[in-house]
Order: C-alpha cells, then structure tokens, then sequence
C-alpha cells in the first residue's frame, strides 16, 4: 500500500512539474505575440489613430485625436462649409442644402415649383420640413429664397452634429478595477436600491450599436437606422457601442464588464455614419422615432456650437412627451455653448477625471447641469471588442443611466422630477455649489435613487 501510494504520489509530483513548465511556455509564447502586436487597427473605421491593446484585451484609443481627425477631414470636404466661432470652436453644414420646415404642407404642385426654381431636388422629408439641395444656389441663397415663401416657418442650413468622444458584478474588467467611474459615482451602493428595470428603456441617438456584442445583444430592445430607413441600426464606427454599454452592458455576466443599469434595455437609433458625424435633419429624425416609440431617456453624446430650429423642435416635442433629454456639453474647453445641450430642456453633462478635477477637454459654462467620469472610460466597442475612450460622450451615458434607474424605483416621476434629482442629488465639486466647470456637481446614483424612493411614499 505504501509502494502504490509513493509511485503514485511520484506521478502526481512529474504530472505538476510538466504542467508548470507548459503555463510558462504558453505564457512566455503570449507575451511574445503581445509585445509583437502592440498597436492593431479597428476594421471599417477611417485610419485615424493607433489603438493600444493591453494585456486585458483592452483597447486604448485616443478618441480625441480621432475627433480631430474627423473635424480634419471636413474641413477639406468640398461639399461642407466651415463656421469658424473662435480658435477653438468650429461647426459645419453642407453646401447646397437647406432643412425648410413649412406652415402648412405644400403641396405636389408646389414642391415641384420650388424644386425647379432653385435647380434642384427634394433630399428627404419629416412631417413639414423638408430637405432640399440645389445643383447651383448656394445654402445662403436658399435660405433667401425660401424665407422669401408665404408658406415658409424658417429656413436654416443642415448643420453637422460631432461626437463628443473624446453584490458586485463578477464581470472581468470591473473586478480588475479598470471602471474606476462606477464606485466614483455611488453606483455600487446605488445598486443596492435597485439595479433597473427592463420596461424603462434608454434610447442612443449615435452611430448604432454592435447588434453582436456578447455584452449588448441582450440588452437591446428594437431600434431604428435613421440613414437608412430600416430597423438594421448596426455600428459602423464604434462610438454608439461604447456610449450604450457605459449605460447597459450586460452586467454580472462573467465578461467583459458592467454597466451603469443592470436591467434597462437600450434602444438603438443611428443617426450617425462610419465618419462619426450626422446632419440636423437625421438626429431630429431620431429624436421623433424614439420618442414615438417608447424612449423615456434619450442620451445625446453629439453636438456643434450652431443653434437649430429644426433640432430644438424635435427636442421640445421629445420633452412634451415626458422623455428625459440628456448630453454631452463637448470637448473643446471652451465656454461657446454647443447644441443640443445648451437647449433648456436638455440635461448637460460635463466630464470629471479620477482625480475629481474637470477633464482638461470639457466645455464649461453657464448652460452646464452636472458632471461625469469621462476620462479613459472602459466600455464595449464595435466588432465584438471593448475600448476605453475619454471625452463628455462618456460622461453623457452615466446620466442617461442614473435616469433609467430613477425611473425604475419611481416611474411616476415626471421628466423635469428626474431632471431636478439628478441635479439635487450630486457631490459638490469645486467652489461651493452651482457653478461653471461642474453645474450641480458630479452625479450620485445612492442619493438619486434615495430621493426618487421617497417620492413614492
């Protein structure tokens, strides 16, 4: 008996040995392969900046110098015009087009004649606004001639819209401490109350979501791609992806890492291309799809310094249904206020880094509401992966899940209720109380969800 049990415990002790050494092999093999591919490109997206992987399979990319690139490369489109506001402000429209949003709707006839007599033709049409493009007339000279039109309520250009990148869950990254901005916002303890509701439902007005993504495919509820026309609103450019998984990653799922909400389902809308930018006319559009179609949070981490009619509109008609509006305040450190979340019934969110200080990029001043993480914010990414990204598109989804939990503890609230908890609710940042840098203060999910709770009772 003695005999068997040493042989066997011989065996046992060769069986570990070989074991270990082919760990290390592997791991040395990993290492090599890893320090050999550093920097790795992100399939269909514009050759715009290297992208770090690190040993987490996380990528590092630098999403403000990809803003950059997109504000470059507009500026040397021929068919789009640049609105030069200051050194650091810019925004954009196309040439030759025009939003025209009619009293009444004209009729054949009369959309015949205007087409002919500007030389062009009707681009696309939402309700009584239309969008028309001239083979000669420039946007200037359009909007002459149709404010000239009895039957005209304005006329404006067809501005471009920019991102604004720049028991706790077992998922992988939250416990390996890369989501440094869930516990910086209570969201743990916030948890604790409730982790959402899946019939309160967050719409993304963004480039579309990654309709595959281990951390999003069950999350999601039916969407809408504004461009074109279809419920297909799968991402091309990976902005929407990272800005819907901060909100509703699937969380304590044994992956990948967790969401603001546990349960709150995400409504897909894209209204923003490959390129990373969208007109007036397709964002409004969006605005008016999830609105009629159950959204009672619409998150917005887009904007330009221009101010739209036609935006404003499908954003107070999106508020008179009692939708909470929530986004981005931009990233050129700049006090020019940017649309839509200079618009009164917008929540504007500024960025925080780590350090509690306000991100060097974010925009600040007087139309700032509160403040969230948006500096190197871990989150999904298109084509199955996961990126971390800096900028107030990040900090934009926070709100918009603290708004979704809200309504899951107390869906009786109002739109303007959610709005004044999540403003009354905050840690005060920087001088004491409201000011320009941080609004309110840095959002708290416990004390939200607290006062949301004793509005019930």
């Amino acid at each position: 008996m003695t005999k068997i049990s040493r042989s066997l415990l011989v065996t046992v002790s060769v069986l570990i040995l070989l074991s270990i050494g082919l760990l290390f092999l592997v791991q040395n093999t990993r290492n090599k392969e890893n320090h050999e591919n550093k920097t790795v490109a992100v399939k269909n997206n514009p050759p715009i900046t290297s992208v770090q992987k690190n040993e987490k399979n996380l990528l590092q990319i630098n999403s403000l110098s990809m803003g950059q690139t997109i504000k470059n490369q507009l500026r040397n489109d021929p068919s789009v015009f640049l609105i030069k506001h200051n050194e650091k402000t810019e925004s954009h429209y196309i040439k030759k087009e025009v939003n025209v949003t009619f009293k009444t709707h004209p009729s054949t006839k009369e959309l015949e004649r205007m087409a002919q007599e500007i030389n062009g033709t009707i681009f696309k049409n939402l309700n009584s606004t239309i969008v028309f493009r001239s083979n000669t007339l420039s946007t200037k000279e359009l909007i002459e001639y149709f404010n000239r039109q009895a039957m005209v309520e304005f006329a404006e250009p067809n501005y471009l819209y920019l991102q604004n990148q720049i028991e706790l869950p077992n998922d992988l990254l939250y416990r390996e401490q890369y989501q440094w901005n869930l516990s910086a916002i209570q969201a743990e303890a916030g948890w604790d109350i409730t982790k959402g509701d899946e019939h309160i439902i967050i719409a993304v007005i963004d480039t579309g979501v990654d309709l595959d993504h281990p951390d999003l495919r069950r999350r999601l509820t039916n969407g809408y791609n504004v461009l074109l026309n279809n419920n297909f609103p799968d991402d091309d450019n990976g902005h929407g992806t990272h800005v819907s998984g901060i909100i509703a990653s699937e969380t304590n799922n044994h992956e990948g890492l967790a969401g603001v909400t546990w349960y709150n389902k995400i409504m897909p809308i894209k209204a923003m291309g490959a390129e990373g930018h969208g007109t007036t006319f397709d964002i409004a559009k969006g605005i008016y799809w999830a609105a009629d179609h159950g959204a009672d949070v619409i998150n917005m981490s887009l904007g330009n310094y221009q101010h739209s009619s036609l935006l404003k509109e499908a954003i107070d008609y999106a508020y008179s249904k009692n939708v909470v509006l929530i986004a981005a305040a931009g990233n050129e450190n700049t006090m020019q206020p940017s649309y839509p979340a200079a618009f009164p019934n917008v929540l504007s969110v500024a960025a925080v880094s780590n350090t509690g200080q306000r991100a060097p990029f974010s925009n600040y001043g007087d139309y700032i509401d509160v403040a969230a993480p948006g500096v190197q914010i871990p989150s999904t990414y298109f084509n199955q992966q996961y990126a971390a990204l800096s900028g107030t598109s990040m900090a934009s989804p926070h709100v918009a899940g603290l708004a979704g939990l809200l309504l899951s503890v107390n869906p009786n609230l109002t739109n303007q209720e959610v709005i004044d908890i999540i403003k009354n609710s905050t840690y005060d940042l920087g001088i004491p109380g409201a000011d320009n840098e941080f609004g309110s203060g840095l959002i708290n999910v416990k004390n939200g969800l607290e006062a949301a709770q004793s509005k019930r009772q």
